[in-house]
Formats: C-alpha cells, structure tokens, sequence
C-alpha cells in the first residue's frame, strides 16, 4: 500500500485522503460555479499547506445536505506530506470537514473507478427528537411496519437496472448497479438502513427511502417493487426522502494489491 510509485512524466505520488464531513455546510462534495464545495474546501486546504495547486478526485458525488462518515478522494503531489499533515489540515479546514488518513497509494489506485463498493445508512427518527431535527428524517408522526419495508427490501437483490430510482436526466451511461445489502433495523428510537452496492446511480438512495416509506405506512405493499422497477421510470417510485438523513458510510478498495 506505501510502495514508492513515482511518475517517471509528472515526479509525483498519488495519495489516499480519508476524511468525513457535514453536508448541512456544503452544496453537496463535487465542485459547483458560486457555491461552496466538500471538493472545493479539500483542495484549498491542501493546495495552501503542499504550496502547489492540488485537486482531488472523489470516491463519488454526494448532493446537497448528504453528510459522509467514511469519504475518500485521491490526489497527486510531488510534495511529500509531512507527518503533521493532518494535524494541519483539521486545524485548517472548517469544523465540518475531518481528516482521518492520508497514506500513499499505487498510482493505479483511483478513488472513484477502483471502489469495490459503497455503502449508505439512512436514518429515520420515531420520535420526536430535537437533537435529530438536522441529521434524520422526523417520521415521528407515522407508523411504519418494519417487517414490510424489508419484504421491499429483499426485492432490490433480484434486479439490476434501477432507472426507476434515478435522477431524471443525468449523465449516466447505464442504470445497472449490484445492490449487495439493504436492511432496515430498528436502534431505539431511529430506524436505519444500511445499504450496500458496487455503485449507486444520482438520487438513488434518498428514491429507494421514499418508496421505501410508502410501503411502510400501508400505501403500497412490498410486491409492488416489483412493478415499480420494471416500470424503469422516476415517476413510478415514491418521493425522495430529504437529503440530511443520509450518510455515507463506507466505500471498499483493494489496497493490496
């Protein structure tokens, strides 16, 4: 993973950055003309303290007011970061952006084509709960039967092009994704689900939520997954749940090889 891999053209190493951030700050982590970036922020911090003009490349998009607990993004320096390059960095960065790592990685290492996997928590609050009012969606008001929500659930494996949960014209060259994992769990009084795929298509999770939701208050029942996905249309599936109850958590490499 720390192998010495220069760029006989460039002279530079590519490193790994690990850092987690609150989307409530930002217009989402990919940079936008006239607003204010998780990827614009990073590469400030880091073009300031390695004295050259540094841009990083990120494990994926999130949009406005989704958060990530795990994050990774890659960049190139021919400057060798000090050992006190975190430090620095957290003492630079706002407080809602936090450094973890940052390690050296072949330079066939890429944050966004090399991922394995992502995986996303969305959090939903059963009660009413001022501590949660920015960082789950407040369903306190409904009832939502959990047995059904994960019948839905179980139906995801069985497909792979999800145009039903896409964001309406985006770039996308395909709509196939492998989902791996999709459970709902209930801890106290937030209820969670963590899921798991290869990649995830703009809007896709926050999508999968909402018609999620719909089963679960009784409005559609769970086999109607089934017709909403061979629909392979946004319009068949329910509303998108809100931005601020959603977390990156976790996204997979192979930093062996």
């Amino acid at each position: 993973m720390h192998i010495e891999n220069l760029d006989k053209n460039t002279n530079k190493l590519r490193y790994f950055i690990a850092f987690s951030y609150n989307g409530a700050s930002f217009f989402g982590f990919q940079i936008q003309p006239n607003e204010i970036s998780v990827q614009e922020t990073l590469e400030k911090a880091l073009s300031t303290l390695l004295r050259e003009d540094i841009k990083i490349i990120g494990a994926g998009r999130t949009d406005t007011g989704v958060h990530a607990k795990k994050m990774y993004a890659h960049f190139e320096t021919s400057n060798m970061p000090g050992d006190q390059l975190i430090h620095k960095l957290n003492s630079f960065l706002p407080p809602s952006i936090a450094v973890q790592e940052v390690f050296q990685v072949s330079k066939d290492l890429h944050a966004r084509f090399s991922a394995l996997y992502r995986t996303y928590e969305y959090y939903i609050s059963l009660k009413k709960n001022p501590f949660t009012e920015n960082s789950a969606w407040q369903l306190w008001r409904k009832t939502l039967d959990v047995d059904a929500m994960n019948k839905a659930c179980e139906i995801l494996f069985q497909y792979k092009d999800f145009t039903s949960f896409a964001k309406l014209h985006t770039d996308n060259k395909t709509n196939f994704c492998e989902i791996k994992k999709a459970v709902w769990e209930q801890h106290g009084e937030e209820l969670v689900l963590t899921i798991s795929a290869d990649r995830f298509l703009r809007n896709m999770v926050r999508a999968i939520v909402g018609t999620m939701v719909e089963v679960g208050t009784g409005k559609i029942k769970p086999e109607d997954i089934h017709d909403i996905i061979e629909k392979k249309n946004r319009n068949a599936a329910g509303t998108s749940a809100p931005a601020h109850g959603l977390y990156l958590v976790d996204v997979g490499y192979n930093f062996d090889n």
